[in-house]
């Protein structure tokens, strides 16, 4: 008989709506029950395409036995830390507070008050890995509640006091990130980069957007400036390409894993996320824009089709993301051995097994599924001209022989059972797909990405907005959870980046309205900065504050980046202000720990970038040449107005298109001081150039 979960529209929880557990969604009438029977709550937070997470569900959620005990001894709660981010993070500091460590799924034990007092993640059935079993976790969890009550409130307020202690506002300033903590920086990323495989750090390696794009902004910005830096560029261009040909590139389908199990990027943990995807894109467009590598132009391309094809809902809006399991098997739909290639492709086996790194040995192993052995992720790590001579080709017709290839094994790939797709729209995850996909429209001239872009805006306002707040997920056909920081920020980034793509004021107007409800609803107007959770929101054991980058921007780094480009539209001193007192949470700090905060690195190199505008006035078919110029270089802190006609900016007032033939005129100024009006993309071009 299904529980409670079946009623949630979560797949996530859905996946859990037929477990023995007597499992309780998020909310107050777990919290009463706990007080009424006087029994701790248990709570388990993961996501739908966390493979560790479906491994202890199988594992010790579907055993009776194990359910039982819990049914008995707590009040069971089962968390999408994707629909409830806020309540993921505030658990997510404790975990780590308390044992040094993070990840899903997370368990953790709380007081009917929500208090923690006993902290981990995954638990094996017996024994195993230097962990304890979930059995023996739950008996010496129950035995403390029962026998040793003041120790484990003692404890809980504790851990609840240090973290109201962590999470304390730092002071209004800590100085300013000036060129010397912006240097210190790079220097620090530079200290861990892997100069042979790209990426930082050992494994597992992630992928770190943010990281990449203050590298991107700080390299442009020091060029632009006549002191050049080859090592921030250096050290993006290796791990692009790394990723690119690794095994944590889908080298059939396009898009990207969550994160590589080992240095080489070669073995990934298989699950797709939105986030990872739509960031990346915009990165390996903005690489386009510095080298024109062709790799680059390839990548977004596919990544784009992917994200279209698996992950794009039909009624607007994007899915969150693909699981990484397969009949029950991580990895299965994505994984090749050396036979499969001799019977699928015959005579091009040997080819393709020595285009895409495959061996009878295997590069793949999962000790769960020693079934899997002699399988093999797919990487594209070859030499052209070693292929040609090897296999009697002309240099140029290799990567035309492995593309012809690859679609033969990507339609072999459709016969086999996919991963399934968590349908639900994330607001905040859609903000940066809107500003990947205007991004690369406006980069390469595609005006179906722009559509993509537009499109999935239009669905944010007309699902996901009530004309006063964001909701945070849509699934079903309903729109829930209050919106969150992330959600106002990436959603107002992303209209920035299609009222550039497009000209259309509507964009830019919206992304300020939201910006007028992070001032009022989340801002820290004593201390500075912006809280997760709006003032009126529920209220948690703690309200954080985020300053430090995840998979995604924080979201403090996000507001300071909205903040920056809509006082630059809009003349809005106040704005600046915002925006620069966000890296006054941290100033010299920063350079601390500069992986973890790439995206407040990039509000401080805006605040020291160039004073760049450019308006461009006139029909949409007349800008293009003008708007194609403009696109050519990469320029992070050009502040482009595209319009038909001469008004709604400051920047655009008292400005008109040039009379026929020409149809359109641009107008670049640079710290103040406005060159002539441009009347043909060539002369914008030079103008650019100077």
């Amino acid at each position: 008989m299904p529980n409670r979960l079946a009623n949630e529209s979560s797949p996530y929880l859905r996946q859990h709506a037929d477990n023995p557990v007597d499992w309780y969604p998020w909310g107050e009438e777990a919290f009463r029950v706990a007080r009424e029977t006087d029994r701790p709550i248990l709570l388990s937070v993961g996501y739908s395409t966390c493979h560790w997470c479906h491994v202890m569900a199988h594992e010790s959620f579907e055993d009776p036995e194990i359910a039982a005990l819990m049914n008995e001894w707590f009040v069971n709660v089962k968390v999408d830390r994707e629909e409830r981010p806020d309540v993921d993070s505030v658990y997510m500091t404790a975990l780590q507070a308390m044992t040094g460590q993070g990840g899903w799924p997370m368990t953790i034990f709380l007081t009917p008050e929500g208090k923690p007092f006993f902290a981990g993640t995954y638990f094996p059935p017996v024994d195993a890995h230097g962990r304890p079993s979930f059995r023996r976790v739950l008996e010496a969890v129950h035995r403390a509640w029962v026998n040793d009550r003041a120790k484990v409130i003692e404890s809980a307020e504790h851990v609840a006091a240090e973290l109201q202690r962590f999470a304390a506002a730092p002071a209004a300033s800590r100085g300013t990130a000036g060129e010397d903590v912006l240097a210190r920086a790079v220097d620090g990323l530079r200290a861990i980069f892997d100069p042979e495989w790209g990426g930082f750090g050992s494994a597992p390696k992630f992928p770190s957007p943010p990281t990449l794009e203050f590298l991107l902004v700080h390299h442009a910005r020091r060029e632009h400036a006549g002191q050049p830096d080859p090592g921030p560029w250096f050290m993006v261009r290796e791990t692009l390409r790394q990723m690119a040909t690794g095994g944590i590139y889908d080298q059939l389908g396009g898009g990207f894993a969550r994160y590589a199990v080992d240095a080489r990027w070669v073995v990934p943990h298989f699950e797709k996320m939105l986030y990872d995807n739509v960031q990346l894109l915009r990165l390996y467009a903005a690489a386009w824009q510095i080298d024109r590598d062709p790799l680059w132009a390839r990548v977004v391309r596919e990544t784009a089709a992917y994200l279209q094809r698996e992950l794009l809902a039909p009624e607007g809006g994007f899915y969150a993301a693909q699981d990484a399991d397969s009949e029950g098997i991580e990895g299965k739909f994505y994984v090749w051995t050396l036979e499969e290639l001799r019977r699928m492709l015959g005579a091009d086996a040997d080819f393709a097994a020595a285009a895409f790194g495959v061996s009878a040995e295997g590069n793949f192993f999962d000790p769960h599924h020693p079934e899997l052995t002699g399988r093999n992720v797919l990487t594209r790590r070859y030499d052209p001209s070693e292929l040609a001579e090897r296999f009697g080709l002309a240099p140029t017709q290799v990567d035309e022989k492995v593309d012809e290839l690859r679609q033969r094994l990507y339609r072999a790939r459709l016969e086999r059972v996919p991963p399934a797709t968590d349908e639900k729209v994330l607001a905040s995850w859609n903000g940066l797909a809107v500003a990947a996909f205007a991004e690369a429209g406006r980069i390469f001239g595609d005006e179906g990405f722009v559509e993509v872009a537009r499109r999935t805006a239009r669905f944010l306002r007309e699902a996901m907005w009530t004309g006063s707040q964001l909701l945070h997920v849509y699934k079903d056909g309903r729109a829930r959870v209050a919106g969150l920081l992330e959600d106002y920020a990436y959603v107002g980034l992303g209209l920035v980046s299609l009222y550039q793509a497009t000209g259309e004021l509507e964009w830019l107007r919206w992304a300020r309205e939201l910006w007028h409800v992070l001032l009022e609803r989340f801002r820290d107007g004593t201390a500075g900065g912006f809280f997760e959770t709006p003032r009126d929101g529920e209220a948690l054991l703690l309200r954080q504050k985020p300053l430090f980058d995840a998979a995604t921007p924080s979201g403090n780094g996000a507001a300071g980046q909205l903040a920056w480009w809509l006082g630059r539209y809009f003349g809005d001193d106040e704005a600046l202000r915002v925006a620069d007192e966000v890296v006054g949470l941290l100033g010299a700090d920063l350079a601390r720990a500069p992986n973890g905060l790439g995206a407040l690195l990039t509000v401080a190199e805006l605040l020291l970038a160039p004073h760049e505008e450019l308006a461009i006035i006139g029909p949409r078919e007349d800008r293009r040449p003008f708007e194609r110029v403009a696109a050519e270089r990469y320029r992070p802190w050009l502040v482009l107005a595209p319009a038909d006609e001469g008004a709604g900016l400051p920047l655009l007032a008292g400005r008109a298109a040039a009379p026929a033939p020409h149809g359109a005129a641009a107008f670049f100024c640079v710290d103040f001081a406005c060159e002539l009006p441009a009347t043909t993309p060539e002369e914008l071009a030079r103008q650019l150039r100077r």
